[in-house]
């Protein structure tokens, strides 16, 4: 290696990019088999080193056209789609980057050859780990120090299970902080050579469940994934690493039970394979509509490609299609997925970690990033945020409840003990994001809840003050108010001691027959304080009560569907019940709807009601 190249490494290095990239999508079309007459005729042509057209089944005269990335023909060879699609991916490895390389395609196109090859041939994961090893060995030196490993499992039935240590347990995926997916449990071993990854990868793959079907002598029955983890370290202070992982993916093809005969273990086989691969089309049809959702845990396989579709990886979909006509609709098929998947985006990105330090990540703009945009862990949240001020010092204490804020100053000062004694690592307060999101949330409300009561009770001070000016003042009756209001202890005993009848929303009552303390002699300062209860006025409750029931009686699913916990099953059942039975009379007899218990009837209204009066605000 030249010196120019070592520094242009060390300065990809120093500076990875983190542009959001597409999936890269290639086709390989299988050479033709057979008689080329009748059933074995040919469907398929490439157009060029981009395109290829397939017959039209509505009208042969027409042909459909489709364009990717590269498209390989009938005389490709395995070192043009290695050269062509997977190696110029392998570089963003030593930047730290995660990196996929997926084989698709129906059963008997060629993806296990694509991706394994022959002695002779060798496929995309021999040669992509020959060329790992070589390039780690490069640039190995006193800065960097390099390691490579690799984990070997297959999915078969919705089981993962391990190839390098073979037993029946089935493995779990889990997701981290860093939104990184893994395998607890899964075996790693360090490779150091060729003939080191060998000697594990080869007896590993006699482990993998194949079997012999009409279409394929050796027909792969589970999707095998090859996880291959290249760590750098610096060999100096202050000590960074960063961690890449490479899938190379051996999709099972989809099956036709008719064409493959499938019966008993092999038709259960292939019904999961083609759940997993409907799955799967699925999570790229969410990604590409920008869906809130995407399908990710419905199938191990796209459970464990989160990071590779819409995810962190650079990557590169393998399409193998068959060009003869007995396969038109399986041909089809794949280069419409081929054609979606090439419209997925996803976002690399390179995350350091520093001994002593959280794991660093690159700062996004999430303003723009889509309903998959990957936000930052608790962990990181907190160490950025290490000269935020206490909780105290954001809220008004002087508003607060005495036990309230005792507790709250007791929490801050255990929080700096143990911070000075150095044994509290993680911050004292550290929640979930979700819940402290929530936490934020609450607290923003509170304090402009707390603003209005201070206005309210202002103002109603200064009419007080008003009214004992006055001598005589004629009584003049409160406007009503339209705006709901809950009034603290202080202001209604004001309202009280100043005789002022307020109308809202919502009514607050002295309750009848306060409790007293027992006591031998009458002493007035053993009077249990008077207790104060919420009431709904009863005329807007009846009111609300109307509409909803309207709603009930009239409304389509999609009327239905937009009242407060109701979603499409429950819209449906009421009806359904309202075809049989007729109209409701009250809205309680919604508990009468088969699967409606009573404490969902009291939720459902309660929601709904508070719901109403909100919109009349």
């Amino acid at each position: 290696m030249t010196t120019h190249q070592r520094l242009s490494r060390i300065e990809a290095r120093r500076a990875p990019s983190n542009a959001p990239g597409r999936v890269r999508v290639c086709v390989r079309l299988r050479p033709a088999v057979g008689t080329a007459q009748g059933q074995d005729a040919l469907c398929v042509r490439g157009v060029d080193s981009h395109s290829l057209e397939i017959f039209n089944w509505r009208n042969k005269m027409e042909t459909m056209k489709y364009r990717f990335d590269a498209f390989y023909g009938e005389t490709a060879t395995q070192q043009d789609v290695y050269m062509g699609s997977v190696q110029p991916v392998l570089r963003h490895l030593l930047e730290g980057q995660n990196a996929s390389i997926l084989a698709y395609g129906p059963t008997g196109a060629g993806k296990t050859h694509t991706m394994l090859g022959s002695p002779d041939q060798p496929g995309v994961i021999p040669r992509a780990v020959r060329d790992i090893l070589q390039m780690t060995r490069e640039a190995s030196g006193k800065e960097w120090k390099y390691s490579v490993s690799m984990s070997y499992l297959e999915i078969y039935q919705e089981k993962v299970l391990d190839l390098l240590q073979p037993s029946l347990r089935d493995l779990p995926i889990r997701e981290d902080c860093n939104h990184h997916i893994l395998v607890p449990g899964l075996t790693q071993r360090e490779i150091v050579s060729f003939a080191d990854f060998e000697s594990q990868f080869l007896p590993a793959c006699s482990n993998r469940t194949v079997a012999s079907t009409q279409l394929n002598q050796r027909s792969s029955r589970s999707h095998a994934v090859l996880l291959v983890r290249v760590t750098q370290k610096q060999g100096w202070p202050p000590y960074a690493s960063w961690t890449a992982k490479l899938c190379l993916i051996d999709l099972a093809g989809s099956e036709d039970n008719r064409r493959t005969g499938n019966k008993g273990v092999r038709l259960k086989e292939s019904g999961a394979i083609n759940t997993s691969l409907f799955v799967l089309s699925k999570v790229v049809d969410a990604l590409n509509q920008g869906l809130p959702r995407v399908p990710y845990r419905d199938s191990k396989l796209t459970r464990l490609l989160q990071d590779s579709l819409g995810g962190s990886a650079h990557s590169v979909i393998i399409t193998n299609i068959a060009p003869e006509k007995k396969y038109y609709f399986d041909t089809l098929t794949s280069l419409n997925f081929a054609a979606k998947s090439k419209q997925v985006v996803n976002k690399p990105f390179t995350q350091e970690t520093v001994p002593g330090n959280v794991s660093k990540r690159p700062s996004t703009d999430l303003s723009d990033a889509g309903p998959e945009a990957k936000k930052p862990c608790p962990e990181e949240e907190q160490s950025s945020n290490t000269e935020e001020k206490p909780l105290s010092a954001l809220l008004p204490l002087e508003t607060l409840e005495p036990s309230v804020v005792e507790r709250l100053l007791r929490l801050e000062a255990l929080e700096k003990e143990q911070a000075r004694a150095g044994n509290c690592a993680v911050p004292l307060l550290n929640t979930p994001r979700k819940e402290r999101q929530g936490m934020w949330k609450l607290l923003d409300e509170t304090l402009r809840e707390l603003k209005s009561l201070k206005e309210k009770q202002l103002e109603l001070e200064a009419k007080t003050l008003q009214k004992k000016d006055c001598v005589v003042a004629p009584h003049v009756p409160a406007k009503p108010r339209k705006q709901a209001m809950v009034l603290p202890l202080q202001q209604v005993q004001l309202a009280e001691e100043t005789h002022e009848e307020e109308e809202g929303i919502i009514v607050i009552k002295q309750k009848k027959g306060g409790r007293k303390r027992k006591t031998s002699a009458p002493d007035p300062e053993n009077e249990a304080p008077p207790e104060w209860e919420v009431e709904v006025r009863p005329d807007l409750l009846n009111r609300s009560k109307d509409n909803i029931l309207a709603i009930l009686n009239t409304g389509s699913v999609k009327d239905l569907m937009a009242l407060r916990q109701i979603g499409k099953k429950k819209a449906q059942l009421i009806l359904g019940w309202r075809d049989l039975y007729g109209s409701f009379e009250k809205v309680e007899d919604i508990g009468k709807v088969h699967g409606i218990s009573a404490k969902q009837v009291s939720s459902f209204l309660k929601a709904n009601i508070f719901e109403y009066l909100r919109s009349l605000q």
